[in-house]
């Protein structure tokens, strides 16, 4: 026990509050991209394997708008606009036809969507990454550091599009729609509410939350047709341990696994630090499937 605590006095404040700072941004990202998964599994019973590429493709239509533009939020507008139509269609064309039927086949048209999308954005994009350069450039001295205010911005942003996001759900109309259709869809049809029309909207409304998140995300790393996989793989994570279709749970979640994460990058290598998540991930499964927010019926 003295060796541990010892191990943990060793370690410098200044990289623990850079590191939560960090968990943190990087946690408000993956919240957004969780809820539209959230968003979609809830109302819909669909696992989207495709949700990693719908991110994808906003990153990189995020990239040709500002290219066009010349205005990243503009960009960022016109991105979640496309995708989300792109979404709406796709649900109509390919998981219309299949709604009643077994979980199976929606898992893999989802899954055999995930990889047209991604073969056509190496055709069509080519294997290198695209660069996208940060709206803001501005910085602010962080203990040792310059830390640029664009991932303090992106946090904040990611917080108020989850809260509107919250805000529809709860009083406008078609949110009221859509939490009637979550808590028993024969009686919404039957009250009434297009449940097909509901469901078309709402997979186009993750797909624009996906969308959004990847246009976020892309000045900090670049854009490639696989950028999609490992943050739908985090999603699926904090979808699973915040529970299933449950929004509050999943945000809660989401900034629990980027902190461990961060935490976790102080002492391991950064690209093994995610194994931190997959055991939380483990743990959940084992001692409560339902995750750590059992979501309302």
């Amino acid at each position: 026990m003295a060796s541990i605590g010892q191990f943990l006095h060793s370690i410098p404040v200044d990289l623990l509050i850079i590191q939560t700072i960090n968990g943190i941004v990087t946690g408000m990202i993956l919240a957004l991209v969780a809820s539209g998964l959230t968003l979609i599994f809830g109302i819909m019973d669909v696992v989207n394997f495709a949700h990693g590429e719908l991110f994808m493709l906003g990153a990189y239509m995020g990239v040709v708008a500002f290219a066009m533009t010349g205005n990243f939020w503009l960009a960022l507008a016109l991105a979640a606009l496309i995708i989300g139509i792109f979404g709406a269609a796709l649900q109509i064309v390919t998981l219309r036809p299949l709604i009643g039927r077994s979980p199976l086949n929606t898992i893999l048209a989802t899954f055999g969507i995930s990889l047209v999308l991604q073969n056509y954005a190496l055709w069509q994009f080519g294997p290198v990454a695209r660069k996208m350069a940060e709206p803001i450039s501005a910085e602010f001295t962080l203990f040792y550091l310059q830390y640029p205010w664009y991932r303090i911005v992106i946090a904040l942003l990611s917080g108020a599009i989850i809260s509107a996001l919250w805000l529809f759900l709860k009083f406008n109309r078609y949110g009221v729609w859509i939490r009637a259709t979550t808590q028993d869809r024969v009686m919404a049809q039957a009250m009434g509410i297009p449940v097909p029309l509901v469901y078309t909207g709402v997979f186009g409304l993750g797909a624009a939350m996906a969308a959004v998140s990847g246009v976020l995300f892309a000045p900090f790393g670049g854009v490639d047709s696989s950028m999609g996989l490992q943050w739908v793989l985090e999603a699926f994570i904090v979808v699973v341990v915040g529970g299933m279709g449950n929004l509050g749970g999943s945000i809660v979640a989401a900034i629990f696994i980027s902190l461990l994460e961060a935490y976790a990058a102080v002492w391991l290598d950064p690209s093994q630090a995610v194994i931190a998540s997959f055991v939380v991930l483990i743990l959940t499964l084992l001692f409560r499937p339902t995750g750590l927010f059992a979501a309302p019926k």
